[in-house]
């Protein structure tokens, strides 16, 4: 079993920053793709920023120049730095994460979700 816990979010005010940290721990023998994701409410949750197990990052359009994506391999840790913080960026904040598990079917990446951590950014 994998547990994915998030944390760092609160209240901001405007053009202020925040660092969201999101560890996995159980059994785990390899992470693959780690991203955060975002729920504003009466909105589907979109992808916010990915980072490969190779460090490959991308970002959604909004977050580029202001949010930093990056992970701890060794802690099983992911982060996201959030600078410049506008109000639409507003949301819950989810954590996935990819774990490598042996399954029926052989071997395979298996995505877990975090609980989420709100972020509420004031004018």
């Amino acid at each position: 079993q994998v547990h994915v816990v998030e944390s760092g979010g609160g209240l901001v005010q405007f053009g202020g920053s925040l660092r969201l940290s999101c560890t996995a721990s159980g059994s785990i023998r390899s992470i693959g793709a780690m991203g955060w994701y975002r729920q504003a409410p009466g909105k589907q949750r979109a992808l916010v920023a990915a980072i490969s197990s190779g460090g490959s990052t991308n970002y959604v359009d909004s977050a580029k120049g202001r949010f930093t994506i990056s992970r701890d391999n060794a802690k099983n840790t992911a982060y996201l730095q959030m600078n410049g913080l506008k109000p639409e960026d507003t949301a819950v904040y989810y954590c996935n994460i990819d774990v490598l598990e042996t399954g029926v079917y052989g071997v395979g990446y298996v995505s877990y979700w975090g609980q989420g951590t709100q972020v509420t950014v004031s004018s």
